[in-house]
């Protein structure tokens, strides 16, 4: 699984690749967390507000972070697929 955190390093930026990091050791996700900080790739994956979220190249969310427990649901749904 490839995790993509995208964002220019704002303070929520770096918590959102601080709790998907957390996440992942903890649920023990075999997953590659990407930082993503050049402006234009951000753009070019569609994300207008940061911090954004790719899981396995689909949008999973943008503008915000979100809960540990959503994030968890958002990683473990994504395994099987």
């Amino acid at each position: 699984m490839e995790i993509k955190v995208l964002g220019t390093g704002c303070k929520k930026c770096k918590q959102l690749e601080e709790l998907v990091k957390e996440v992942v050791k903890e649920t023990k996700v075999d997953a590659e967390v990407i930082k993503v900080t050049d402006i234009k790739a951000i753009v070019e994956a569609g994300i207008m507000l940061t911090p954004g979220l790719m899981i396995d190249g689909k949008v999973k969310f943008t503008g915000k972070v979100p809960s540990k427990a959503d994030l968890v649901k958002m990683i473990t749904e994504n395994i099987s697929k």
